[in-house]
């Protein structure tokens, strides 16, 4: 049975050290419920009582509280006073001899890999999702039901395998005017997502004979293994401060392609330089090999005038890969390859051959989305919210611990952060004890490539906006 100290005293044994009162206070109570000391539905003193007791101004006490509640630690109700928070309390690590703990993936538990120790999920600071709270279902609403009446009756056959021609044609239009790409519609293939293009692309390639295609030093893992699942070969390219190394392709004998993600490399941020883009270029022209350029997060930029599209220096050798999962949300599986001539047929044919496509109804209500400017707007309003997260990032990162350097924030939807070398994987832990989801660096290395760089990929799109001061604390809590 949970004890409620505010009925007999509040001496709660709290080991308070160091100076920073209010961290202080923060971190003693987090380790009594971490290790059971204070159980679910333990009433806590109230601020005026534990001040009292501990010598603090009360404000210092009900600060502390309110940021433990806003990290899911307690819970706060008028009329019932202030709680341990009913969740999954993480344990010290259990012994050997003990049964072993769930599957990743299974319960709503977060844990870096070989950490031992498990918490709730409370802040979700990943890469790679957008706020999806900002959807814009009220103008996808009314692009769908005017799409839908708009439609003629074979847009509900089978159709195309290359996709709808009134998507196809409003991504040329806008493609040409955003990115800088060379788009015709009968070029342009629509897919269910960058995993399904790639996957089709990686068939294509392999069928022509070639053996491998080139990736970055640090990027997705998944992406490397749809390469080998089609039989190719992923050789790392490597990787400086000016970004990847594609005078390297030179040397790969049996290369036939190149995966990049030139405009903002993914993890490490920065957008290759042109030097260096013009070489990759040049590359697939002498080779006869193509560049296939992942332009994931192309919309949104902050500093500077947009990095154009790598594809438009040469379309006749870059595949581009744009997708609606960062600008939108994932779960419509919209996204779109724009191919060299002789790849659009071959590719539209592989991927008639499994028929896995978006549907229609969406596709269409894309393209009204589009024609109409209301992508346009959502894209500029999700750019001024998203920079100014990055900006709170940023500043947050820099009053907390002004010896950490931020890279990579010149784009996207994710920002890294530097760590002193060797404390990636404590830093994960902490994250761990606070119920903090954020990815390491190294998680993005290629199996082939040193471990030379320390850091965490912070995703500050991913919050909505009522968690995202909460996940700002938890995050500044675990830096060194």
């Amino acid at each position: 049975m949970a004890n409620d100290w505010a009925a007999f005293g509040s001496d709660l044994h709290l080991d308070l050290r160091g100076t920073r009162l209010r961290a202080g206070l923060m971190d003693a109570l987090r380790e009594a419920v971490r290790s059971g000391r204070l159980e679910a539905g333990t009433r806590l003193p109230s601020s005026r009582s534990l001040a009292a007791d501990l010598g603090m101004a009360r404000n210092t006490v009900a600060d502390a509280y309110a940021e433990l509640v806003a990290e899911g630690w307690l819970t706060a109700r008028q009329g019932s006073g202030t709680r341990v928070a009913r969740r999954a309390v993480p344990r010290p690590p259990a012994p050997p001899s003990s049964k072993p703990s769930a599957p990743p993936g299974q319960g709503r538990t977060h844990s870096p890999p070989g950490t031992g120790r498990t918490a709730a999920l409370v802040h979700n600071l990943q890469s790679g999702t957008p706020d999806l709270a900002s959807f814009p279902r009220t103008g996808w609403l009314k692009a769908y039901r005017r799409a839908l009446v708009d439609a003629p009756n074979e847009a509900f056959g089978y159709g195309d395998p290359r996709g709808r021609p009134e998507l196809r044609a409003a991504l040329a239009e806008y493609l040409a005017r955003a990115r800088g790409v060379h788009a015709r519609p009968e070029r342009i293939v629509i897919c269910a997502g960058f995993v399904h293009g790639l996957t089709l692309i990686g068939e294509v390639l392999r069928a022509r004979g070639v053996r491998d295609v080139a990736v970055e030093s640090y990027g997705l893992w998944l992406h490397d293994d749809l390469l080998r699942r089609a039989g190719l070969g992923t050789p790392a390219l490597g990787f400086d401060e000016r970004g990847t190394r594609t005078e390297e392709l030179a040397g790969l004998d049996g290369c036939g392609a190149v995966l990049m993600t030139a405009a903002h490399q993914y993890p490490l941020g920065g957008a290759l330089p042109p030097d260096r883009r013009a070489a990759v270029v040049d590359w697939a022209r002498a080779s006869g090999g193509f560049v296939l350029e992942d332009d994931y997060d192309g919309e949104f930029r902050y500093d500077r005038q947009p990095v154009g599209a790598l594809q438009g220096l040469d379309p006749d050798r870059v595949v581009y890969f744009g997708t609606a999962s960062k600008s939108l949300a994932p779960g419509l599986r919209l996204a779109w390859m724009v191919l060299p001539q002789e790849l659009a047929r071959e590719v539209a044919a592989a991927k008639g051959a499994v028929d896995w496509s978006s549907s229609a109804p969406d596709q269409l209500a894309f393209a009204e989305f589009l024609r109409s400017g209301a992508y346009d707007r959502h894209v500029r309003a999700m750019r001024l919210r998203y920079r100014r997260r990055r900006d709170q990032l940023v500043a947050a990162v820099a009053a907390h611990s002004p010896e950490t350097r931020v890279s990579g924030i010149a784009a996207g939807l994710h920002a890294v952060l530097a760590l002193p070398p060797g404390t990636e994987q404590a830093t994960l832990r902490a994250a761990a004890w606070r119920g903090l989801a954020v990815q390491g660096v190294d998680r993005f290395r290629r199996p082939t490539v040193p471990p030379t760089l320390d850091g965490l990929v912070v995703g500050y799109a991913t919050p909505p906006d009522s968690g995202w001061q909460g996940a700002l604390r938890a995050l500044c809590g675990v830096l060194p």
